[in-house]
């Protein structure tokens, strides 16, 4: 069982960019908010992320990097963080999953599993 005095929780909301996509050139383009809340006892940096982008097609996309959006943020026990990027698929329909890597101010170094969630077009999916 995980330490409870690391401890985050990832929110993740979906959209899909109707006016950035071309599907007659299977091309479609997603945006996604993240909300990360620091939800244990101890303060920790947000010092990679790695996710996986996987289409319907059965495509994956491996996505690595520090931080997030150009920035490693520092949560306090309670503390929030949201940022948006975006996803480009070859289908109207796919997932992501993932993980981040944080740093605590103790000195640990611990992975937090980022939920798989659905990237679709509107209409696709019931």
């Amino acid at each position: 069982m995980p330490d409870p005095r690391y401890s985050l929780n990832i929110e993740v909301q979906t959209r899909y960019l109707q006016e950035e996509s071309v599907p007659e050139d299977n091309r479609f383009v997603f945006a996604y908010t993240i909300t990360i809340q620091n939800t244990g006892d101890v303060a920790a940096r947000l010092m990679k992320r790695a996710w996986q982008i996987t289409d319907s097609n059965g495509n994956i996309q491996e996505v690595t990097g520090e931080g997030v959006v150009g920035e490693q943020p520092r949560l306090e026990p309670g503390e929030g963080f949201r940022y948006s990027s975006g996803a480009v698929l070859e289908t109207e329909v796919g997932t992501m999953s993932g993980s981040y890597t944080m740093l605590a101010d103790d000195g640990l170094e611990f992975d937090v599993e980022i939920p798989k969630f659905t990237l679709s077009t509107p209409r696709t999916l019931h």
